[in-house]
């Protein structure tokens, strides 16, 4: 297993930045969708994406904050329920990042080719991703400079743009904006049909929420919620703000002429050419800080999964930079094959990254749900309250409803169709690893019993999958307890037995004087569960000390065990540690 590099955490400004870019970067094209769905409303739907990402806030704040590891909605999940449904999270969340450096890279080249004529485009798009490998490579501190200056840039942009088009509007006045709420409205005229439309699609403008919570680990105590705070901020103000002024200055049939350029004719039209190109620059630049989140937020995410073994351990070698560099490299890899299959298509990889990033804000919530019921006194700084949860789950489930069931254009396929075609190689994949003892077993009897003639010359095969198995069911897991009830361990084992491919937990009792009475019962206790669990080696450890993270560390070097294969029950309101200080230990009953 790799071993963790350390690196300077990140501050409030740089964390925000690396997000921030990603969810910022909508306003250039999520206004023009939702004027196209709701036609003069557009900005109504837009402030209803921004109440929704304000439910949102407590539902991230107070799962990240109980459980604050890198891995977001895997994270809440895999604490919460079992590895397989956490996958299932995991495999979206990497769907939707994959979509979104492709996505992304691709039109920052479109609108670079707006002033650049000739240049092609998937060549470019190719050399974007491989420049922002190189930055990632280089360490996530490095990577925090260069999405702060982008981030800055963009908000720049945006406020010189909103100040440019006011002060036209004090000079030619709003009678664009009358015209266009004169104008029937799009879905045979029903007010509730526009403002649905508009959101589902509006809902495309808080993609991205997500990447800070990937990145947790890295960043200063208590600026994960400053960032959860700034992004809503950001997106509050100028989607909305854009989709009313692009009302105010472009005649609606007119918006889906400039759908890929809304911002930039708006600039043009407000300030004249020098405006229209800085937008234009802005949104390569911008759109390029979106690629740079995708490999922040994938890294963050992948590490997790890979320490959880779910994906190759050969994929945490790290680099003198503390970069998970082969991580980096995959996700280029991945991404120029998918830039590459699709022919550089936007419009198609649109399906997998809005399905994709819709289901995982939807199991975030879940995952909220199921820290309430399961984890309840585990401590947090903040809680959601059930309604909000539940209107936040509705309201996702709405748009994505809206996503899945919207008519493609002709000769285009549709979303839900673009979504499967994608997910379900990823999730075969992640299957065949989760179970993977399984079918090498399977493979080892498949040799033996259909290939008896020519046994001998397989038997150094048969042998190798063995010591594979083998080797995989070795690793050693750890249960911290401090006098837990026979149900409970019970719980620990059918746990392991259905998660985790071991048949070796050591059941560690950390005691001070005077409790020999519960170590007593323990032995009793494992002595019943080694007879019910005969195929797991359970060992009882009866240590003399306290329990806290200088236990945990001091146990995990001299074990030679990862502290993400250390389990401990949900703490209580008195225990005295935060869950993140005890270096990555797993909740599981």
């Amino acid at each position: 297993m790799g071993k963790k590099t350390k690196t300077a955490r990140l501050a409030q400004l740089p964390a925000t930045a690396i997000c921030g870019n990603d969810i910022s970067s909508s306003v250039l094209y999520v206004s023009a969708l939702s004027i196209i769905a709701a036609g003069r409303y557009a900005w109504v739907a837009l402030l209803l994406v921004a109440g929704v990402l304000h439910l949102f806030r407590k539902i991230y704040g107070e799962v990240v904050g109980a459980l604050p590891l890198n891995g977001g909605a895997y994270n809440a999940l895999l604490n919460t329920t079992s590895k397989s449904i956490a996958s299932l999270a995991a495999t979206l969340t990497l769907l939707s990042y994959m979509a979104t450096a492709v996505i992304s890279a691709s039109e920052a080249m479109h609108y670079l080719s707006g002033i650049i004529p000739s240049l092609p485009v998937i060549a470019a798009t190719i050399f974007l991703l491989a420049l922002f490998l190189g930055i990632t490579v280089m360490g996530i501190g490095e990577s925090s400079i260069v999405a702060q200056i982008i981030f800055i840039f963009h908000l720049v942009s945006l406020i010189l743009l909103s100040g440019s088009i006011i002060i036209y509007l004090f000079s030619n006045g709003l009678h664009i904006f009358y015209s266009n709420n004169q104008l029937p409205l799009p879905h045979n005229g029903s007010i509730g049909m526009a403002i649905f439309w508009g959101f589902a699609a509006a809902m495309l403008g808080i993609s991205g929420f997500e990447s800070s919570a990937n990145f947790v680990e890295n960043q200063q105590d208590g600026v994960f919620p400053k960032t959860l705070r700034n992004m809503w901020f950001v997106v509050s103000v100028f989607n909305p703000l854009m989709a009313f002024l692009a009302l105010a200055i472009i005649p609606i049939p007119e918006v889906s002429i400039y759908e890929t350029n809304l911002l930039s004719h708006m600039g043009q039209i407000s300030g004249g050419d020098w405006l229209a190109a800085l937008i234009s620059i802005d949104a390569v630049v911008v759109l390029s800080g979106a690629v740079l989140t995708s490999y922040i937020g994938v890294t963050g995410l992948l590490e997790r999964m890979t320490l959880d073994r779910i994906l190759p351990g050969y994929l945490l070698k790290k680099n003198k930079h503390g970069s998970s560099y082969r991580i980096s490299l995959m996700f280029f890899l991945l991404s120029v094959s998918i830039l590459l299959i699709t022919e550089g298509k936007v419009e198609t990889l649109a399906g997998v990254y809005t399905i994709s990033f819709l289901l995982v804000m939807g199991l975030f919530g879940v995952g909220n749900i199921l820290l309430k019921i399961k984890r309840e006194k585990l401590p947090r700084p903040e809680r959601a309250s059930w309604l909000s949860v539940i209107v936040a789950i509705l309201a996702v489930a709405c748009a994505l409803w809206g996503n899945i069931i919207k008519e493609p254009l002709p000769g285009e396929t549709s979303n839900l169709n673009i979504f499967t075609e994608y997910f379900f190689p990823t999730i075969v994949f992640v299957a065949i690893m989760l179970n993977r003892t399984v079918l090498l077993d399977i493979l080892m009897r498949f040799i033996e019993y259909l290939f008896i003639p020519i046994l001998k010359l397989l038997t150094n095969t048969k042998q190798k999958i063995r010591l594979t198995i083998e080797k995989i069911e070795s690793q050693e897991f750890v249960f911290f307890t401090r006098g837990d009830n026979l149900a409970n361990l019970n719980k620990v084992l059918l746990y392991i037995q259905k998660n985790e491919h071991t048949k070796k937990i050591k059941i560690v009792n950390v005691h001070t004087n005077g409790e020999n009475e519960i170590a007593e019962k323990l032995e009793r206790d494992i002595e019943f569960l080694d007879r019910q669990y005969p195929e797991i080696d359970i060992k009882l450890i009866k240590l003399k000390g306290v329990f806290g993270p200088e236990l945990i560390q001091q146990l995990s070097k001299e074990w030679a065990i990862p502290v993400n294969f250390m389990f401990i029950g949900s703490p209580g309101d008195h225990f005295p540690y935060r869950v993140e200080e005890l270096g990555g230990v797993r909740l599981i009953i």
